[in-house]
């Protein structure tokens, strides 16, 4: 198996749960009615599965590793703006919470501003998705031998086997004060 491959599977479920996310803004909209927990749940997932783990992934083994080779033009830009992207899916989850937060506290028109901030998520991701599914896995893939690809996809497992460690004690940490 090829690196690319554990980072497609988690591209097709980051689809998936934006979709149903993108179901439940539907309906606020319609209802004019959020539920927290949903933004909550999938806040979760954006920040812990689709940032913290699969762009972990990309840009902590991917990326370093594909910073030591010669890379087209083309290709380095693309992997610039793939980590621009990431940086800006950070912010905009910071602002979707934020925004929560505020009509929590009863700041009625706070409403149109989540719903603005999980529509620019939820339309944001597939084109994201989509630039390193068919620009940028495909061709990276060829700068890595047999040997390389292998190391690599080790260390994806590794990752993701400290992951829910990662998680649960950032938690720990959190709480632990109150």
């Amino acid at each position: 198996m090829k690196p690319i491959g554990p980072l497609m599977w988690e591209h097709r479920l980051i689809e998936k749960m934006l979709a149903s996310m993108m179901r439940h803004i539907d309906a606020v909209e319609k209802t004019k009615k959020v539920n927290p927990l949903i933004i909550d749940t999938a806040v979760d997932f954006i920040r812990t599965y689709a940032d913290r783990t699969h762009h972990g992934k990309e840009e902590e083994i991917l990326f370093r590793d594909l910073a030591q080779k010669e890379l087209t033009p083309e290709l380095k830009k693309i992997m610039q703006e793939l980590l621009d992207e990431h940086v800006w899916g950070r912010k905009t989850t910071a602002a979707l919470v934020a925004a929560k937060e505020k009509y929590l506290r009863g700041d009625e028109e706070q409403l149109s501003v989540l719903i603005d901030h999980a529509r620019q998520l939820g339309n944001f991701y597939p084109k994201h998705i989509e630039k390193e599914d068919k620009h940028f896995f495909y061709p990276c893939q060829e700068y890595f031998d047999k040997d390389e690809q292998a190391k690599m996809l080790a260390e994806f497992w590794e990752f993701d086997r400290k992951m829910i460690h990662e998680k649960y004690n950032k938690i720990f940490d959190e709480y632990s004060g109150l």
